[in-house]
Parts: C-alpha cells; structure tokens; sequence
C-alpha cells in the first residue's frame, strides 16, 4: 500500500476503510491481489446496480470498440446517442407516462445537480433554493451549499448564500414537517425568500437512510404547485432501481419538475444527466457546456443495461423479493440485541441502513469487522453511526445471505470483544 501512501493525496478515503489492492471483480464479488475474495455490499456508492463486469454490458462495450466507435463526441450526434435516447424513452419515459428533455451534463453527480440548479434559478429569476436536513446532493459549490453535512460544510470553501434547509420527513419525530415549511412561505416577515425550487432525495443515502414517506412527498409536490417552486429530486444514488422502481418517486405518485440521475445510469461509466419538463428547457446554444458531456462508452453500456433488465417489471419484483430477505434478517439480529442496543432499520428496496442509536460509534468499527469476515459494506449518516447496505441488484439470493451472515459475525465479534474489554477494566 506504500505506492499510495507517497503518491496519493490525504484526501483519499475508502481504501483507509478497506485497506487491500482489489485485482478484479465480477457480479457482487471483489477479489484482491491475494486472491481473497470480498462479498460486495457497497457497489460503489450505488453505481454498481447490475454488479461488476455485467457480462451483457462488457461484450456490447468490447464490440463497439473493435467496431471504432465514437468515444469522445462532446454534444454531437452520434450513433451510441441516438440509440440510448431511443431506449431511454421507450423503456422508461413512455411507460411512465413521463416527458422530459434529456441534458448530459459533466460525468458526475454534482454536475447534474449543479445543472439543475442554474436551470430553475435561470427560469424562476429567483436565487433561493430549499434543501432538507441531512441531505447530500454533492461537493462541488453549488451542491455543497444544499448538502446538509457539517463535515463538509467549512466556511472556508463553501458559501452559505442562497439556500435555506428546511425539516426532513421524520425529523421532528411524528410533527408533520411540511407544516413548518408551509408557514416560512406563507409569512412575508419569515426571512425565507421564495424560492426557485427545493431539491430532496427521497430516500436520504449519505444522509443515513432517511425514507421520506408517500405521504409527505405528495403533499411537498403540492406545496411546490401552490407557489410556483419547482420540485427537484435527486436521484443520483437511490434511483436507477435501487428502490424497486426505476425511479424512487414512482411509488408516491408525484411528477417532478427536475430529476438528477448519474451513478447507475452509466453501466458503471461515468455519465450524469438532467431530466425536466419541455417547458424549462429554455437555454440559449452552449450556455451550459462542459467537456466530458457526452460519454459514448456510458451511452452503450446504459442502453444495454437498460435493454436487459428494464423490458418488464422482473428487476423489480427481484429487488422487492431480496429486499424481504435482507429486512427480515437485519431485524433478526435487531431483535438479538434489543436488550442491550437501540436498533433501528429503515430504507426501501435494497438500500436499507442499521443503526445502534444508544452507540453511535459502533458503525464505523462494524464496518471494519465486517471486511475482516470478507464483507465490504460502509457507514453513512451525520456521525457515520449508520450501517448502509447497498448491494448490487442481481446478487445472487445465496451471496445475499452468506454477506448477511457474515455482517452478523462481525457485529457478534464486535460486540463480544466490547464486553471482554469491560471486564479487563475490572
């Protein structure tokens, strides 16, 4: 590891938490320069949705390079384009009874939000936006100024204007947080500009998986009509299928304004982009550019994805099917430890968080156990306290219960180291 101890920047962070050289990877499995092999639960940070090396992607990427196909095409048309438009609206939009224009941003998330930002401040002509407590939408400027975590909130390098946060679903406990924001936009004396939009997740990732409600999301989508605000959802992390549906707004019923999506929607490749309604698009040419706009490996390998997994509903009712597993058994271990922790396990589809709310620290070192037992899964939420699990989509139904097997042993290691070190203070 010493290569990257002397070359790389302080600023790197997973490879502290899972420290080892990963040679190769294929499906829901990572295996090192040593040859050991690591049960995925991370699928890097929700961009992995149809595993590592999905065997359809790779061939369809192979034969489109040893055909000279365009790599690099900033916005012009090409033949990768077209053809990912075409299934992108046939597969997903139509069915969905949805109509967006499609603007391919940078390749990363951010992009997209920061796209989507400019947009709606752009043909609002106002500046504020609204954000949610515990939200994440990015760490570039713009993004970061919505991104409600202190650890990257540092006066230093972000300003603090032209956005204001408002109380997530649940925040307040059973308080209906949407009341509170209605009264900031009814008072003209509230300090609270009206503004251009409010940007959520609707199920919070980096955030500590905080599942917004049906409920809430149709009465925010309400709210927005009634002030003429535009509704942006982040889908970044939690669409693409992580919830079951392809979207993670499907299930409430809403019709946003603006969705962000990137991660997944690539096949693995870096590709970002903004979907909204016909009557935002009012950009002049080239007002909003950027270099890498237009990935053509990504177009290919997302149309193929798209082609594979989205012609039915059988992702889907697979994604619902593992979901019953993992939630049945993470409350299984819940309720072996409910006399000496206070577990709480929401999320949605296979993104689902467990968190020891009467020891916050515990998450972070259930991690490390974890990639000792071969597991790779990572902590997210203000104090890190929460447990996230993020496998793949297609991981195999045995894979899915041998990684929950070993998170189980890593937390009983865990845990019985904690009570021998109890009693050696005796």
């Amino acid at each position: 590891m010493r290569i990257f101890e002397n070359l790389e920047s302080e600023v790197r962070g997973y490879i502290r938490s899972f420290p080892t050289i990963f040679k190769k990877a294929k499906g829901a499995i990572l295996t090192d320069e040593q040859g050991v092999e690591y049960i995925d639960f991370f699928a890097g940070a929700g961009t992995l949705n149809y595993g590592h090396n999905n065997e359809h992607i790779s061939k369809a990427l192979i034969e489109y390079l040893q055909e000279d196909g365009i790599v690099h095409g900033l916005d012009m048309a090409t033949t990768a384009k077209k053809e990912f438009l075409q299934t992108f609206e046939n597969l997903i939009l139509k069915p969905r009874n949805l109509e967006y224009k499609l603007q391919f941003t940078g390749p990363t998330g951010t992009n997209a939000v920061e796209t989507a930002l400019k947009l709606a401040r752009l043909v609002k002509g106002r500046s504020n936006i609204v954000a949610f407590t515990n939200g994440y939408h990015g760490l570039s400027q713009g993004s970061l100024a919505v991104t409600g975590n202190n650890e990257y909130r540092d006066e230093s390098y972000i300003s603090r204007t032209n956005a204001t946060f408002m109380p997530f679903d649940g925040y307040f406990g059973d308080m209906n947080t949407l009341t509170y924001f209605r009264k900031f936009l009814e008072d003209g004396s509230s300090g609270v500009d009206l503004p251009a939009a409010v940007i959520l997740e609707t199920i919070q990732g980096e955030g500590g998986i905080n599942v917004a409600s049906k409920e809430w999301l149709q009465e925010l989508e309400a709210i927005c009509r009634e002030f003429d605000i535009l509704l942006i959802i982040d889908d970044i992390q939690v669409g693409n299928g992580r919830s079951g549906e392809f979207f993670s707004f499907e299930f409430a019923g809403i019709n946003p304004d603006m969705v962000t999506l990137s991660k997944s929607i690539g096949g693995g490749l870096p590709m970002a982009l903004l979907l909204f309604k016909p009557h935002l698009d009012q950009w002049k040419p080239g007002e909003h550019t950027g270099t890498f706009r237009g990935n053509n490996l990504a177009f290919v390998a997302s149309k193929v994805s798209l082609d594979h997994y989205w012609q039915n509903d059988n992702i889907s009712k697979a994604v619902f099917y593992k979901e019953i597993i993992l939630k049945e058994a993470l409350e299984k271990i819940a309720l072996k430890y409910k006399d000496d922790y206070e577990i709480e396990i929401r999320g949605r589809g296979l993104v689902y968080g467990f968190e020891i709310k009467n020891d916050k620290s515990m998450a972070s070192d259930i991690s490390a156990f974890a990639f000792q037992e071969q597991l790779i899964i990572e902590t997210c939420g203000s104090e890190n306290q929460v447990v996230k699990f993020l496998p793949p989509l297609l991981i195999d139904e045995e894979l899915l219960i041998e990684g929950l097997k070993r998170f189980e042993n890593a937390l009983d290691r865990l845990v019985q180291e904690r009570k021998n070190n109890l009693k050696g203070e005796f």
